[in-house]
């Protein structure tokens, strides 16, 4: 029999995320087709109550320490390699999200297995694990191969349902008493976006900016463009990083996920990290001048041009079209 298949439960402040139960409903799907065990593992502080959520896995290890209140990369890469070691793990799925970060190509270093970052898709044929990453943006899709079934593999969100890898099915659990070594990072404030903004994720019409809007005197004309369209202004990480908009206003893996009925992307190339937040808007129309860019791939509708040669027109239009 081959060796079992490992989930890294993510949680944050308390809750399960939803790329932990897309990591065990394709977990499962694997093991069942290899005929192999599923386990998860769970490290943090107060996390014992959250492993009865992770019934899809035939067992759950568990090491609940104040000392792993958001550990870094640099522990749970070591915390793992003990646990694959001792439990002869093969395969490893870990969350491609900003909780995650580091810990893949540090874990793969350890145990000299192959990485896949940016995972959209797994398969098994012919008792062969294959894999699609996502590189360069998503401009380029690779299928991939793991020898002997063996490696780490980082799940990009969003790519596999997360109803799948839910269950009221209490599992096996086994406490885990792992050494713990000292680091030299430690976590000390979860930082809450500024109270009195308002809240993105209830607004049905969304229109974003991003590198492509230059510098920040040129949202003026964008809030002119939200205020004619009865919606609000939200931007991609690199406007928020310049500070020409409130943290409250991200969208994307590190911000904000929003699904509003009409989501109007201004310059933003689509970065993986930013898509993951807005791809399942209810409408999605695009402005770029990179016909290639990967926005227009999640987008209903798309316009290759500068955005300042058609916002001037699309705000009088709007306009217009309301006085009538």
């Amino acid at each position: 029999m081959q060796e079992p298949i490992l989930v890294l439960a993510e949680h944050l402040r308390g809750e399960i995320a939803d790329i932990t139960y897309e990591m065990l409903g394709v977990g499962r799907k694997l093991a069942d087709e290899l005929k192999v065990p599923l386990h998860s593992v769970i490290f943090g502080k107060d996390v014992a109550p959250l492993a009865s959520h992770l019934g899809v896995a035939d067992s759950v290890f568990v090491l609940d320490h104040p000392q792993l209140d958001m550990p870094s990369s640099e522990v749970v890469a070591t915390l793992l390699k003990t646990l694959i070691e001792q439990k002869n793990i093969s395969l490893v799925l870990i969350g491609g999200t900003n909780v995650s970060t580091g810990i893949g190509p540090k874990l793969s270093f350890r145990l000299n297995l192959p990485f896949v970052n940016f995972c959209r898709n797994i398969w098994v044929k012919d008792a062969s694990v294959g894999l699609t990453s996502q590189l360069f943006g998503g401009k380029i899709l690779s299928d991939v191969r793991l020898p002997g079934n063996r490696g780490v593999v980082s799940v990009y969100p969003g790519s596999f349902p997360p109803d799948v890898g839910k269950s009221d099915r209490k599992p096996s659990i086994e406490v885990l008493d792992l050494p713990l070594e000292e680091t030299k990072v430690i976590f000390k404030q979860y930082l809450e976006p500024e109270a009195g903004d308002i809240d993105i994720t209830k607004q049905d019409i969304l229109i974003s900016v991003g590198r492509g809007i230059a510098n920040a005197d040129n949202i003026a004309m964008v809030n002119e463009l939200a205020d004619a369209l009865g919606g609000a202004l939200c931007a991609s990480r690199p406007v928020i990083d310049q500070g020409w908009l409130p943290l409250s206003r991200q969208v994307g893996k590190s911000g904000m996920t929003v699904k509003p009925k009409l989501y109007l992307s201004l310059g933003i190339s689509g970065a993986p990290e930013h898509v993951e937040g807005m791809k399942d808007s209810g409408l999605i129309i695009s402005i770029n001048t990179d016909t290639n860019a990967p926005i227009f791939s999640v987008s209903h509708y798309g316009i290759c041009a500068d955005i300042f040669d058609v916002l001037p027109t699309l705000i009088e239009e709007i306009k217009a079209h309301k006085s009538e």
